[in-house]
C-alpha cells in the first residue's frame, strides 16, 4: 500500500460515541486501524436481564448518562446489537450500522437481576429504535465508517465523515464506493483512501 491519491494523510473522525480513527499517512507501508474513544457516555444498571446490558435489551435516552431499562418501556430508545467486554481499543469492532457505542465501567456490586454481582468494564454497541440511524450508510456518523459513507477535507490531511445527503453543515466531498485488502485492489478512479478497519480495511474513496 505504498501508492497512494489525495491528500497525505486520511482520519476518518466520526463525530459519535466511541469514534474509531483511522489514520493513513503517504509513508505507511500497511494499514492499522488506531481506535480512539472519546469521551464516553456512562450507563446505570438498573436490573433489567441476566447480563448487565446484554444483546437485545435496551437503555433509555440521554445524552451523557444512559440507564438499562425494559425494551418494553416509553423510555426505551436503543437497543443493544452486540457487547463485549474489555476496552473499544482492544476488542472486535462493533457491527457496521451501530449508531454509537455506550462505554461501561467496572462496577462491584451492581445490581442485576438476581440483586447482586460484579459488572466488568466492557461496551455495548447500540442501535436506535426509531430513525434517524446515523450508523447506516451515508448517515454521517457511527463509530465505523464504511461503504456508502461520505466525508469532506477537514484541513491538515484529515476527513470527517457527513451525511451524503448534503444537508449537513459540512458537504461531502468523498463517497466511499468500495473496501477492498489492499490499496492495489482499489480502482483507478480512487481519488482517496479510507482506513475502515475489518477483514477490508481500506475504503476506496470516489470524488464527488
Amino acid at each position: 500500500m505504498r501508492k497512494r491519491h489525495g491528500v497525505g494523510v486520511v482520519c476518518a473522525l466520526l463525530t459519535v460515541v466511541a469514534a474509531l480513527t483511522g489514520c493513513q499517512s503517504s509513508g505507511s507501508s500497511d494499514s492499522r486501524l488506531g481506535q480512539e474513544p472519546s469521551p464516553a457516555r456512562t450507563v446505570t444498571s438498573s436490573g433489567f436481564g441476566a447480563e448487565f446490558l446484554g444483546v437485545d435489551e435496551c437503555s433509555s435516552f440521554g445524552t451523557t448518562n444512559f440507564t438499562e431499562v425494559s425494551c418494553g418501556s416509553e423510555r426505551a430508545s436503543a437497543r443493544v446489537i452486540a457487547r463485549y467486554d474489555g476496552k473499544v481499543a482492544d476488542g472486535p469492532l462493533c457491527p457496521a450500522t451501530t449508531d454509537f457505542v455506550l462505554h461501561i465501567s467496572e462496577q462491584s456490586g451492581a445490581s442485576g437481576e438476581d440483586g447482586g454481582g460484579a459488572i466488568p468494564q466492557g461496551y455495548a454497541c447500540m442501535r436506535n429504535l426509531q430513525p434517524p440511524h446515523p450508523g447506516d450508510p451515508g448517515g454521517g456518523g457511527g463509530p465505523r465508517t464504511i461503504v456508502g459513507d461520505c466525508v469532506y477535507s477537514a484541513g491538515k490531511g484529515e476527513v470527517r465523515e457527513t451525511a451524503c445527503d448534503g444537508k449537513a453543515e459540512n458537504k461531502p466531498e468523498f463517497k466511499v464506493a468500495s473496501a477492498v485488502k489492499s490499496r492495489a485492489q482499489c480502482p483507478g478512479s480512487t481519488s482517496l483512501y479510507v482506513e475502515l478497519g475489518g477483514p477490508k480495511p481500506v475504503g476506496c474513496a470516489r470524488k464527488l
